[in-house]
C-alpha cells in the first residue's frame, strides 16, 4: 500500500485548509434537489461533478492506497505447535490481511493497477491465476466492505518490467508504443476490453452490485505526449473514447492529464522477473504497510490519524468554500515508533548442505545459436525469455612483441561478463543514473593460435541464455537430472549453480534470505522465482542497493501498553546491515524446501540465512499538551503502545518524565527527561502489569 512519506507536514497543509472551511460555514450548499432525492431512491450509481465523487446521489470523502496483487499473494503458509501436540499447518489468508490492515488505517478504496504482461505473457494466452487472481482479489476487497480503483493502464510504469507491456508487442509489424498509431491502439482496445469485459461478467462494477468505482486509462502520459508530437492529442482523445465507449457505469480518470477529454478527468515485492532495469525486489518498503505485510509505524498511524481528522470535517470540504490558512510548521500527530527486526531462524553454514552445478562456458556455437558476421540485438533475440545471451567468437594469435595484451568490449547490455578460452578475465555494470553503453577493459594472455571469446550478457528488465535455464534446474524434476557437486572450494566464481534445503519456519511471521554473501543472480524457492538479487549493485553511498539497517532480535514484545505523560522504549536490539529476500510463506512446503541461486560473479552460500521478521521494538511519547487521538473515547493525553497481531509485550526497557534532552524518537536511544526519576521505569511496569497482565 502506498502512501505519503511524511504524514505530520501532510497533517499541517490538511488541518489548516480543514480549520479555514469549518471557518467558512455561511454559504455552504447542501446538495441539489435531484442529489437528494437519489439517495433515497435505492439505485447503484456513481458519478463525479469536478468535486467529488458521488455514490447514489451523495458527495463522498473518500481516501485510497495502492496495493498491487502480484507483489503480494492470496495465502501464507503457517506452521504453528500451538494447541495440540506436534506441528500444525495451515493457510492464513495474506490479502485480507493486508486489506484489513488498510481499512484500519483509514482507507476506503484499495487501487490497483492492472500487469498486462502479467496477465498475458504469450499473446492471446491469458493467466489470472495464483497472485494474478485479479477478479479474487477484488472480491476480497468487497467482502470487507471497501471499494476498488481499477487503474487499467495499460501502461503503468511502477517499476515493473516494461511499465507493464508484454514484450510479444516488439514484434507487431509498423507499431509505436503509446500514441496515434494504429497497431498498438488495436492491441490495448483487445486487452482492456477483456478486463472490462471480465469485471462485468463477475459484476464487479458498482451499478452492478460490485465494489469498482472508478477506472484509469493510460498513466501520467502527459509527462510523455510532448515526444509523440502530433500522435500524442490525437492518441489522448482515442483512449478516452475508447474507455467510456465500454460503458462501464463508472467515471474514468486519466493521471496527471490536464488535457483529458470530458467526461474523463501496500508496497510488495517483485517477484520473478518483473522487475525494471536496475530495480530488484523491494517494491516501496517504506509504505505505510511495508514490502512484508507489516504496519511500518509511525507513518501508519500518522496517515490514520490524518484521514479521521479530514473525514470529521468531510462537510465543509464537501460543499463549503475554499480559503486557505496556515498554522505553521509546529502542528504534530503523536503516534507509535517501531524499528523492524530480524531474527535468523536457519544458517545454512555446513558445507556438505550445499552442492554446485557449473554452467558451462560455450565456445563454439550450438544447434540453438544465431551465426553471422554482425552481432545481433540482444532482446530481439531472447524474447525477454531470459536475461542472458552468449556472442561467442575466436581469434587466431601469434605472438609479436611482449606488450600486454587487453580485451576492449563495449555493449549496450547492462552487465557484461568475459571469458578467454574458458577463464573469467572481468565484467563490467552499468547504472539507472548513467545509462548507455559499458565498456569492459581487461587485461588478458593468449595462447599461440586459436582462442575462444566467450561474452556473456546481461539485461535487466527485459535462443536460452544458460544451461541452467533451459533444463529448469531449479525445480525439483529438474533438479534431480543436473550433476551436483559438493561446494569444497567453488566459492567466490563466476557462473555457479547452488542448491540446498531449508525448513519452513514455524509461525506466520514474514520469511526473508540474507544474501549479503553474494554477488549478483536469481533466487528460486521451489521452483517459483522469488526475483532477482544484486548485492554487488551499490548505491551512491557505497551500500548494497538491497540493503537494510535492522535491529536483531533479543526479547519479543507482544500486546498493549498504555501509560501517560511518559516516554518509553521496549528492549534495546545490536544494529547491522543485511540483504534481505521476501520467501512469501504461499511458496513454502510444509517439509523441506528446495534453494536454488545462479550467482553470476561469485559468492559465499554459507554465509546465507533464513530469517525471519517482525516488528519487535517500539516506543512512543506524550506530554501534557499532546492532542488526544481523534479515534479515541479519551479526552487527555496518553501512549498506546500496541505490538503487531499475535504478539504481547514482555518487558519495559525504559521510561522517562519530563523534557528530552534530544529527540528520543529520531535517535531511537534512551534519553532521560529534565525530570527524570529512577521510579520512573517501575510505575509503567505497573500499569503494564495491572491492566493487560504480562510479564517478562
Amino acid at each position: 500500500m502506498t502512501g505519503a512519506g511524511d504524514a505530520t507536514v501532510a497533517a499541517v497543509v490538511v488541518l489548516a485548509a480543514l480549520a479555514a472551511l469549518a471557518a467558512a460555514g455561511t454559504g455552504r450548499a447542501r446538495g441539489t434537489e435531484e442529489e437528494r432525492g437519489n439517495r433515497t431512491a435505492g439505485r447503484r450509481e456513481v458519478t463525479y461533478d469536478g468535486r467529488a465523487l458521488i455514490l447514489d446521489g451523495a458527495r463522498r470523502m473518500l481516501f485510497s492506497g495502492d496495493m498491487h496483487y502480484p507483489r503480494s499473494t492470496p495465502e501464507v503458509l503457517v506452521k504453528s505447535l500451538l494447541l495440540l501436540p506436534g506441528s500444525r499447518i495451515m493457510l492464513m489468508r495474506m490479502w485480507p490481511d493486508l486489506i484489513a490492515k488498510a481499512k484500519k488505517g483509514g482507507l476506503d478504496v484499495i487501487q490497483t493497477y492492472v500487469f498486462w504482461n502479467a496477465h498475458e505473457p504469450v499473446q492471446g494466452q491469458y493467466n489470472f491465476e495464483g497472485r494474478y487472481d485479479l477478479v479474487k482479489f477484488i472480491r476480497e476487497i468487497h467482502a470487507q466492505g471497501l471499494y476498488v480503483s481499477l487503474r487499467l493502464g495499460p501502461f503503468v510504469e511502477s517499476e515493473w518490467k516494461y511499465g507493464g507491456l508484454p514484450f510479444w508487442l516488439r514484434g507487431i509489424p509498423n507499431i509505436t508504443f503509446r500514441c496515434d498509431n494504429e497497431a498498438f491502439k488495436r492491441h490495448m482496445q483487445k486487452f482492456v476490453t477483456k478486463i472490462v469485459n471480465l469485471m462485468k461478467d463477475e459484476r464487479l462494477f458498482y451499478p452492478q452490485g460490485g465494489p469498482i468505482i472508478i477506472s484509469q486509462i493510460e498513466n501520467e502520459y502527459k509527462l510523455v505526449e510532448a515526444a509523440f508530437h502530433s500522435k500524442g492529442p490525437p492518441y489522448v482523445r482515442w483512449a478516452a473514447a475508447m474507455a467510456v465507449n465500454l460503458r462501464t457505469g463508472v467515471p474514468w480518470m486519466m493521471c496527471k492529464q490536464d488535457d483529458a477529454p470530458d467526461p474523463i478527468y501496500h508496497g510488495g515485492t517483485n517477484f520473478g522477473r518483473f522487475a525494471s532495469s536496475y530495480v530488484t525486489t523491494s517494491y516501496y518498503d517504506g509504505a505505510p504497510l511495508d514490502e512484508y505485510g507489516l504496519i511500518w509505524q509511525p507513518t501508519w498511524a500518522h496517515l490514520r490519524e490524518l484521514h479521521a481528522a479530514v473525514k470529521q470535517s468531510a462537510e465543509p470540504l464537501l460543499w463549503g468554500a475554499y480559503s486557505n490558512h496556515s498554522f505553521g510548521q509546529q502542528q504534530e500527530i503523536n503516534a507509535q515508533h517501531g524499528l523492524r527486526t530480524a531474527q535468523v531462524v536457519q544458517s545454512i553454514n555446513h558445507v556438505d548442505r550445499w552442492k554446485f552445478f557449473k554452467e558451462p562456458i560455450p565456445t563454439v556455437p550450438s544447434k540453438m545459436s544465431h551465426v553471422g558476421n554482425q552481432l545481433h540485438e540482444h532482446l530481439s533475440t531472447t524474447k525477454d525469455e531470459t536475461d542472458y545471451l552468449w556472442y561467442l567468437s575466436a581469434h587466431n594469435y601469434k605472438r609479436n612483441g611482449n606488450g600486454q595484451l587487453v580485451l576492449n568490449v563495449e555493449a549496450h547490455a547492462h552487465i557484461l561478463h568475459a571469458f578467454i578460452n574458458d577463464d573469467y578475465v572481468g565484467s563490467v555494470h552499468g547504472s539507472h543514473d548513467k545509462p548507455g553503453n559499458i565498456v569492459l577493459k581487461a587485461p588478458i594472455s593468449l595462447r599461440e593460435g586459436r582462442n575462444s571469446i566467450s561474452l556473456l550478457c546481461v539485461m535487466v528488465g527485459s535462443p536460452v541464455g544458460l544451461s541452467g535455464e533451459t533444463n529448469k534446474i531449479y525445480t525439483s524434476e529438474g533438479s534431480s537430472h543436473a550433476e551436483w557437486s559438493t561446494i569444497d572450494k567453488s566459492m567466490h566464481l563466476p557462473l555457479i549453480w547452488y542448491k540446498t534445503t531449508f525448513d519452513t519456519p514455524w509461525g506466520n511471521d514474514p520469511v526473508t534470505l540474507n544474501l549479503s554473501s553474494m554477488g549478483k543472480g536469481e533466487v528460486w524457492i521451489n521452483g517459483e522465482s522469488i526475483g532477482r538479487y544484486w548485492v554487488s549493485f551499490k548505491t551512491p553511498s557505497g551500500q548494497p542497493s538491497q540493503s537494510l539497517s535492522v535491529f536483531m532480535l533479543a526479547y519479543n514484545v507482544k500486546e498493549i501498553l498504555s501509560v501517560q505523560s511518559l516516554q518509553t522504549n521496549v528492549k534495546c536490539f545490536v544494529s547491522l546491515s543485511f540483504l534481505r529476500y521476501h520467501i512469501p510463506r504461499y511458496f513454502l512446503k510444509t517439509g523441506e524446501n528446495l534453494l536454488v541461486l545462479m550467482e553470476e560473479i561469485g559468492g559465499d552460500p554459507r554465509q546465507i540465512t533464513v530469517n525471519t521478521m517482525s516488528v519487535t521494538r517500539i516506543y512512543s511519547s506524550v506530554s501534557e499538551t499532546s492532542t488526544p487521538s481523534l479515534l479515541s473515547r479519551e479526552k487527555h493525553s496518553a501512549i498506546h503502545l500496541r505490538c503487531q497481531k499475535g504478539k504481547h509485550i514482555t518487558d519495559i526497557e525504559f521510561a522517562s518524565y519530563g523534557n528530552s534532552h534530544e529527540d528520543c524518537i529520531e535517535s531511537g536511544q534512551n534519553c532521560h527527561g529534565s525530570c527524570h526519576a529512577e521510579m520512573s521505569e517501575f510505575v509503567v511496569k505497573n500499569v503494564n502489569f495491572s491492566t493487560s497482565k504480562a510479564t517478562c
